[in-house]
């Protein structure tokens, strides 16, 4: 296939060429109507491409074939069989995914319970019964790490009707299960895999990178272009390949939850961004990789900061590791993850992608350049020098790996969408919990719903309050109380 073309830029191109005006959504006209305050800060040019994707950009049956054009031109580049645009995120994509594979069947879908909350809430909404994976534990760090092969072919051994496998790789943290491996232990039954690789959009287009998910062998894969490529917010790609799964069903599961107003500037810069890495890609991350390899080496000589790298590897830990996120940790200092991240936004305007109670993360991508690792840099050396004088953080009750592990009672459906009541956190322990409980980033909910809350892990999330964690989706924000199964 002729990858210069872009289908949708290309058609874009030409509704502003042929000045086309639609008596349609939506109502800015183009931003004709838009509040002059508004342009002020967004300009002009999002809403003149903000068009309908049918009766706007292509015709009311899309006979043109726009998106579908695009999408193949997406799975040509990758080497997958099908690819499919998503203006919703991975999480639709990945629930798309999950409904397609273990929708209505019995044996439910084996899942790391290290999982995105996203996938816990494609448990509640498609009524899936997860066979959860422990992930590996690192006791040392306080970090887990994706499921190994061996994991994967007990957890088969213990649910061989489960209807497939579902792994998050890579984590948010860069590390990375060993997918060809896990592949094979789901294709020797017959059952498909399917990788959440929502960080690795960038990797099949380098060869310095850990493996892709498709290469490797897995028969659905879901990436987020904005996460780790030149996408907007909400740009997905999710691919497939190989006869396990059927590509009509998958893309009917994805129409259930797709918005029927797509946003045409995300489906154009997805279709923009893998032509760019099919011509540029390859050169962009050799510069990114030899900008990080330096970076790392930098980093590591400040007071008070270790960059995490081999430790996060080998056995009873991860099969290999995204060097382009760079996974900091500042115990060191005397700090928390949370005073560095609020730190550095605040005194030296820059944002990491996430922090814990001993760790910061920083991503660099293709974009980043000498310019910006400087700026990373210096913030990084006035930080180890300012974080002696931070106050003390209240202590965070850290669970052991075995408290962490809760016991499920309940489906997460069922225990979301009955009776349920809140009760003190001095009452919770013993109850089965009715809400996703999610320090964010990274989004690994460390209660699902259906587990039976203990008391270490209710200590856990409200010291970890008190010290700066971020918990969005509790019912009650300050922790105090906790929404249970009545």
């Amino acid at each position: 296939m002729d990858q210069s073309r872009a289908p949708l830029l290309e058609a874009l191109e030409q509704y502003h060429r042929l000045d086309r005006y639609g008596f349609t959504p939506p109502g800015h006209r183009q931003g004709r109507g838009t509040d002059a305050r508004v342009l002020d800060v967004l300009g002009r040019e999002p809403f003149r491409s903000d068009v309908l994707a049918s009766s706007g950009l292509d015709d009311r049956q899309s006979s043109n074939g726009y998106l579908a054009g695009a999408e193949q031109l997406m799975a040509d580049a990758v080497g997958a069989d099908y690819a499919f645009f998503s203006t919703c995120g991975s999480s639709l994509s990945v629930k798309a995914a999950m409904m397609a594979v273990a929708g209505n069947d019995p044996g439910g879908l084996l899942l790391g319970r290290d999982s995105h909350k996203s996938i816990v809430a494609g448990l509640i909404f498609s009524g899936i019964t997860p066979r959860w994976i422990t992930p590996q534990w690192d006791a040392a760090h306080h970090i887990s790490h994706p499921p190994s092969p061996e994991q994967v072919r007990e957890a088969w051994e213990k649910n061989p009707h489960a209807a497939g496998a579902l792994i998050v790789s890579p984590s948010p943290y860069g590390t990375c299960a060993d997918i060809a491996a896990i592949a094979d232990e789901c294709h020797r039954r017959g059952k498909p895999l399917i990788v959440d690789e929502a960080w690795g959009a960038h990797l099949p287009f380098h060869e310095g990178l850990p493996t892709w998910a498709m290469d490797a062998g897995a028969d659905i894969c879901v990436v987020s272009v904005h996460k780790m490529g030149m996408g907007f917010e909400q740009g997905s790609v999710f691919h497939l390949q190989g006869d396990l799964v059927d590509a009509a069903h998958l893309s009917a599961c994805a129409d259930l939850l797709m918005t029927t107003s797509p946003n045409v500037l995300v489906y154009s810069a997805l279709d923009g961004w893998r032509r760019q890495m099919v011509e540029t890609g390859h050169d962009m991350l050799d510069s990114a990789l030899t900008l990080v390899a330096s970076l790392r080496e930098e980093i590591e000589l400040l007071p008070g900061l270790e960059v995490l790298d081999s430790e996060l590897l080998g056995h009873q830990a991860s099969h290999d590791l995204d060097r382009l996120q760079v996974l900091i940790d500042v115990a060191g200092t005397g700090a928390t993850g949370y005073q560095c991240a609020d730190w550095l936004r605040a005194q030296r305007l820059i944002d990491v992608g996430m922090s814990d109670h001993r760790r910061i993360l920083a991503t660099i991508s293709a974009a980043d350049d000498r310019e910006t690792a400087r700026r990373l840099l210096d913030g990084l050396k006035a930080l180890s020098i300012a974080a002696s004088d931070f106050p003390a953080s209240p202590p965070i009750e850290l669970p052991s790996p075995a408290s962490l592990q809760l016991d499920t009672v309940t489906s997460p459906r069922e225990a979301f969408f009955g009776r349920t009541e809140m009760v003190p956190g001095a009452q919770a322990a013993g109850r089965i919990a009715a809400e996703q409980l999610t320090p964010y980033p990274p989004g690994i909910p460390v209660v699902v719903p259906g587990e039976c809350l203990n008391r270490d892990v209710v200590d856990y999330l409200q010291s970890g309050l008190s010290a700066g964690m971020a918990v969005p989706d509790a019912t009650d924000s300050s922790l105090r109380t906790f929404r249970v199964v009545a």
